[in-house]
């Protein structure tokens, strides 16, 4: 029988705490991931079209795994989420189905959990306050996996939508936190010691001229090569890491300042493997500014789908 882990069961399962630990692990171990396939579907009633991506990931000997999804923009008239799909998981060796699991539950946890193993390594220990901006699914995940590894006691969150930004102030209410949703985001970017960033904006939020000494930057959004979370200036004063290569082809917070010759390869210091294989420095002073960069990467859905269905089965 294949189990089947709903978005109940995987936020039961799925603590930060062991979640990050695998992710740490993952990004240490050799796992095999094509580069993923994307596909335009056109939509029946907007002009955008929606987007198929399909991630596979195997690694030898244990779990083969494969995430498809739809991204629709439609969803939004229709009270759904943007992300919708299935991941499935079966034996490396053989194929034999093992699991189902919820795609956009499993996606936003990986996702803040990714977020908040590089905030281990480039944000401040004693980091006390966070800038979210976005309202999406994703967004208070990432409040809660930046609030597991750091000593958040306020939280600030701006979205284009205020009654959005409250519905998420309120799903957050349980964590205990001081949490104020804010009109502007410049009224208090200059303020905090985290920036964490979800959305799909055409336009960058975060100004270079507004970012100050020892703040980190988290830019889990803009997944396309003409979205910008962070301007030019932004990228420019930071230290700046990705979680893998994939972002060189996918992510406009580099690639415009990269076309620009804004930066240069050599201003990507590193990535998530290199940081968790210590072949990489990640912070060096309370004043540096960091910024982490991705755009998700199948070996982290393998490693959060084979930590569920083992934590599921006992095994």
């Amino acid at each position: 029988m294949i189990t089947y882990l709903d978005h109940q069961r995987l936020t039961e399962l799925l603590t930060w705490d062991k979640l990050i630990e695998a992710l740490n692990v993952s990004f240490q171990e050799d796992v095999e991931v094509p580069i993923r396939s994307h596909y335009d579907v056109e939509h029946s009633s907007i002009d955008q079209p929606s987007m198929l991506l399909l991630m596979p990931a195997w690694k030898k000997g244990t779990h083969l795994g494969v995430k498809m999804i739809l991204m629709s923009h439609g969803n939004r008239k229709a009270g759904l989420d943007t992300i919708q799909g299935t991941y499935f998981l079966m034996e490396t060796d053989t194929g034999l189905p093992l699991a189902m699991l919820d795609a956009p539950t499993l996606t936003n946890l990986r996702t803040a959990a990714t977020s908040a193993l590089a905030s281990t390594y480039l944000s401040r220990t004693k980091s006390q306050t966070l800038l979210l901006l976005g309202t999406g699914s994703l967004a208070p995940y990432m409040v809660r996996a930046h609030c597991a590894v750091r000593p958040i006691r306020k939280v600030f969150i701006w979205g284009r939508s205020k009654r959005k930004a409250s519905v998420v102030k309120e799903q957050l209410q349980d964590l205990g936190k001081e949490i104020l949703v804010v009109d502007g985001i410049n009224s208090v970017i200059s303020d905090v010691d985290i920036i964490t960033a979800a959305t799909s904006s055409p336009a960058p939020l975060i100004m270079g001229r507004h970012i100050v000494p020892g703040q980190h930057l988290d830019l889990a959004g803009a997944y396309k090569p003409d979205m910008q979370e962070a301007d030019t200036e932004a990228i420019v004063r930071s230290r700046l890491y990705i979680d893998t290569p994939h972002c060189l082809e996918e992510a406009g917070d580099l690639i415009i300042p990269l076309r620009r010759k804004a930066i240069n390869m050599d201003h990507i210091i590193g990535d998530l493997p290199g940081l968790t294989r210590k072949l990489t420095p990640g912070r060096l002073s309370d004043e540096d500014i960091t910024c982490f960069k991705s755009v998700g990467h199948a070996s982290e859905d393998l490693a959060a789908a084979s930590l569920a269905f083992r934590l599921s089965t006992g095994n």
